[in-house]
């Protein structure tokens, strides 16, 4: 879900998911702008005192009463699984339903079949301290890797972007709650802080760490890395990407009405949360069929997502005119032949080329269109950047197929619709809990 910042998506949360008073909520931890020099850090979690970084990184040395941290330690496990539970309540639903999916994620079954895949002939111990500096305009990305990370057994520390809004404090307040319960070591070995732009601190924690986790633009990625790492640490990176989506033609005619129905709003929560701007939400939706039955395909699935978007995901003015802007500018390049408008909710781009598909973000709702002979011929379409491939009318073997054609080229994942911003400890192509270990080899 790393967003893109080749544009600048204003935020365009739904009703549903939108937190009186903005970032100024009082939730544990949440400190006002210009709490903070940029030599400090403010805790988010567990909240406190604005603190220098030698004294955070000196706190995270002293080793747990209770011994150090395993893999898999339940310690960890059960505050997770709580804090999992206080995102189910309904109270946090209802406010804030994109927590659902992160509440399931930290069910104590979905831990332990996390966990259950480590399991081999090598024995998995923690790599040590991981800093994690995760997006400002996806706000929820940076609990999945964190929590992954300290399930290992990790010591961690994460930058939270004090621009982080959406249902950022939500989590915070739960996470905030769930120390109620949970064994000391939660506190001592966790840490969600925020710091003003400061090369110096930035600095410090890298060289501390043996693992940061960088997810962010392409150019955010390289800024970072400017600050060395100690020589045993490696860097784990989730730079832009973006994402496509494919539909059979003739599967989504001959689909009864509820089934088509159902498809174009789950395709809908895949584009209009977090604005479009995350990395796995479509920007170009592929049709495999034949010319005239792909036009009607498409005008199907444009009025039901049209008239999805409109009831569940209003676009105010702004947003309307930014796509405006985005899909005029398609067209003046040449990459778009022709342009639809259905109200403020949708904007369809005709690509003139169907090899050069709008990687970059063009305002909320606007996708491109373009229409192949056969899946195969997406082969020639994808790009190393691309990641996320939504899928409707294929099935697996057929999928598979194409997976081993483009051969890594790019495509690190292909899910139904609904699920492209579903959360998976695999993602681009990396498995972050293992990434997360070490592996000590024990022979005799």
């Amino acid at each position: 879900m790393t967003p893109d910042t080749s544009g600048t998506a204003p935020a365009n949360r739904p009703a549903a998911a939108a937190v009186p008073g903005g970032d100024r909520v009082p939730v544990p931890g949440l400190v006002p702008d210009g709490a903070s020099d940029g030599g400090e850090l403010v805790p988010r979690f567990p909240s406190g005192v604005p603190l220098p970084v030698g004294a955070l990184l000196a706190e995270l040395e002293r080793e747990p009463c209770d011994g150090p941290l395993t893999v898999g330690d339940e310690r960890i496990t059960a505050f997770l699984s709580a804090v999992g539970r206080r995102l189910l309540s309904p109270a946090v639903a209802r406010a804030h339903p994109e927590l659902g999916s992160l509440g399931f994620f930290l069910r104590r079954a979905e831990i332990a079949r996390a966990v259950d895949r480590l399991r081999g002939e090598h024995l998995r111990v923690p790599r040590g301290l991981v800093f994690h500096i995760p997006p400002a305009n996806v706000d929820t990305v940076f609990v999945y890797s964190w929590a992954l990370s300290a399930l290992a057994g990790n010591r961690n520390v994460v930058r939270l972007s004090r621009r982080a809004g959406g249902a950022a404090p939500a989590v915070l307040e739960a996470l905030e709650s769930g120390l109620s319960g949970a064994h000391p070591a939660v506190a001592q070995t966790q840490r969600i802080v925020s710091y003003e732009r400061s090369d110096a601190v930035t600095a410090r924690l890298s060289a501390a760490c043996d693992l940061r986790i960088i997810w962010g633009g392409d150019r955010a990625v390289t800024d970072i890395r400017r600050h060395p790492l100690a020589p045993h640490a490696r860097d784990l990176t989730f730079p832009d990407r973006s994402s496509l989506a494919v539909v059979s033609t003739a599967a989504w005619l001959d689909a009864p009405e509820r089934v088509r129905q159902a498809a174009a709003e789950a395709f809908a929560a895949d584009v209009y949360w977090f604005d479009q701007a995350a990395c796995s939400s479509p920007r170009t939706v592929f049709w495999i069929g034949e010319a005239e039955a792909t036009a009607r395909a498409r005008d199907d699935f444009a009025a039901r997502l049209a008239a999805t978007a409109a009831r569940r995901w209003p676009v105010d003015a702004a947003m309307a005119v930014q796509k405006r802007v985005g899909a005029y500018g398609a067209a003046a390049d040449g990459t778009v032949r022709a342009l639809a408008f259905h109200g403020n909710a949708l904007t369809l781009l005709d690509l003139a080329d169907p090899a050069d598909p709008p990687r970059h973000w063009l305002g909320t709702g606007t996708l491109g269109h373009a229409r192949l002979g056969s899946l195969a011929e997406l082969a020639g379409v994808v790009r190393r950047g691309d990641q996320t491939l939504s899928a409707f009318g294929f099935d697996r073997a057929e999928l598979e197929g194409l997976a081993r054609t483009l051969a890594g080229r790019g495509i690190d994942r292909i899910v139904p619709f609904g699920q492209a911003l579903t959360f998976h400890p695999v993602w681009d192509g990396v498995d972050l809990l293992h990434e997360c270990t070490r592996l000590v080899t024990i022979s005799g």
